[in-house]
């Protein structure tokens, strides 16, 4: 039977931008497949166990871009582990060129549609998730494609432990809104926001991306919300 039809629509958009320099297609050669969560193999029974150093945390983030939050984090919590997932390939190339730079070693990378991640993981493994600014899909017509559904959030939950924190950050309101429904309607995950500067501000570990920056520039508010993982 062909699956193909069955598959959810693609969240995102082109998976390849400029051509890469001679040192990125090196790194694409010899250092991605040794940070490289390879889902063919048998789902291992702790992700923790994925890292040089066996992880006391693990965390998530779910379209890293060119990895500055990623790598942020990584550095910030040299005893966590951290997986990042994004498509693009320029953007796995940047990661890899400043995890080379810094030496970075509690990064894996996913080159690929995260809910075929998602569905290779064991049950509870992540303490955090980040999907900050996922491609936004603003026309009507291709919100669909939106990445954050009730579906994805369910999914989603079951890789995540309980008590575990999920933020989400877009400067869309419309994707906002449509998360925190989303939440909701998964019943797993409880909204944290006691007041409106819970959600109009970013909490202090939480670096600024170059999409929120860019939003800054346009004139565009983002928006902040941060959950938790229900028992």
């Amino acid at each position: 039977m062909d699956t193909r039809a069955h598959r959810p629509l693609r969240s995102y958009g082109r998976k390849k931008g400029h051509r890469l320099s001679p040192r990125q297609q090196r790194l694409f050669d010899e250092l991605l497949p040794r940070l490289r969560v390879d889902i063919a193999m048998p789902s291992p029974a702790s992700v923790a166990g994925l890292f040089p150093n066996v992880a006391d945390k693990v965390a998530l983030e779910i379209g890293f871009g060119a990895g500055e939050h990623l790598l942020w984090h990584a550095r910030q919590a040299p005893r966590w582990g951290f997986i990042g997932c994004e498509p693009f390939l320029n953007g796995i190339a940047a990661i890899l060129g400043r995890i080379e730079d810094t030496g970075t070693a509690n990064i894996r990378l996913h080159d690929g549609d995260v809910r075929d991640l998602l569905e290779w993981l064991p049950d509870a493994c992540f303490d955090r998730v980040f999907i900050l600014f996922p491609d936004p899909w603003p026309k009507k017509r291709h919100a669909k494609r939106r990445l954050v559904s009730t579906a994805f959030l369910r999914g989603l939950a079951r890789a995540m432990k309980p008590g575990a924190e999920l933020r989400f950050a877009s400067d869309i309101p419309e994707y906002a809104a449509g998360a925190l429904i989303a939440a909701r309607d998964s019943g797993a995950f409880e909204w944290t926001a006691r007041s409106a500067r819970d959600w109009r501000e970013r909490l202090p570990d939480w670096p600024q991306t170059r999409y929120e920056a860019k939003a800054l520039a346009e004139g565009r508010k983002s928006t902040y919300l941060t959950f938790l993982r229900g028992p």
